[in-house]
């Protein structure tokens, strides 16, 4: 082989390793997105519909998972600006319909007349619970009355018991029993009673029951509702 030819073989051998080397490098592969950014986002979409929805009571439970579960996450950032209101509003509900559950209502014919009732028991023991019943009859008129069992209360022709609204001091109101003598107590100023009962939680009333000695009756009333408690029609 010619010199010259000889050489230039050299130099292309040489050549081809460095050309191969310089090749196009692969692309870098898509940065990761961090897990702070994704975790909880389904849970999170959840939860803002739910409250969307004035659904406390459920967004609530999903909320707290999502800030115990990936507490670092931004929707554990997001749900925490909002989950304190969001689980009060969901206590206060809870709240709300146990103590609408506790009332019950009823309206129909009784007596030959038309009537309208709603009523609570005491918060103590099944076999001594009191019922205090809200009664509008077309005959009988308004009443407002407790009613027990076994011999019912103390009290003759004429008596007054104790009455408190929530942490108010203790008042009296006139009381009396009904002459047909069930075991029942009729409180004597229905309108004052009915009038404070609306804005009342809890109703606490001293009674003295025959055979048993003085006893406090605690009612939560704070579920009571007017509204299915109506006047009765005229005519």
């Amino acid at each position: 082989m010619h010199p010259i030819h000889r050489a230039l073989a050299l130099i292309l051998a040489a050549a081809l390793p460095a050309a191969c080397s310089q090749s196009t490098p692969p692309a870098p592969a898509a940065p990761s997105v961090p897990a702070a950014q994704t975790q909880g986002q389904k849970e999170l979409g959840l939860y803002r519909q739910l409250q969307q929805e004035k659904s406390y009571e459920l967004a609530a439970p999903i909320g707290a998972e999502i800030v115990a579960k990936y507490p670092q996450s931004q929707a554990a950032k997001e749900v925490q600006e909002t989950l304190a209101d969001t689980t009060a509003k969901a206590t206060a509900l809870t709240t709300r319909r146990r103590l609408e559950r506790l009332w019950s209502y009823q309206s129909g014919k009784e007596s030959g007349g038309t009537q309208n009732t709603a009523s609570i028991y005491s918060g103590d023991s099944t076999e001594t619970r009191v019922r205090l019943v809200l009664r509008r009859h077309s005959a009988w008129g308004q009443s407002v009355y407790l009613f027990g069992s076994g011999k019912g209360f103390e009290c003759g022709a004429s008596c007054s018991i104790g009455l408190r609204f929530d942490e108010q001091l203790v008042q009296r109101m006139k009381a009396y029993l009904p002459e047909t003598g069930e075991p029942a107590l009729f409180i004597s100023d229905d309108k004052a009673f009915l009038k404070r009962i609306g804005g009342a939680q809890k109703i606490s009333i001293d009674v003295v029951e025959k055979g048993k000695g003085p006893r406090t009756l605690v009612f939560e009333v704070g579920g009571f509702d007017p509204d299915k408690f109506p006047p009765l029609k005229k005519g």
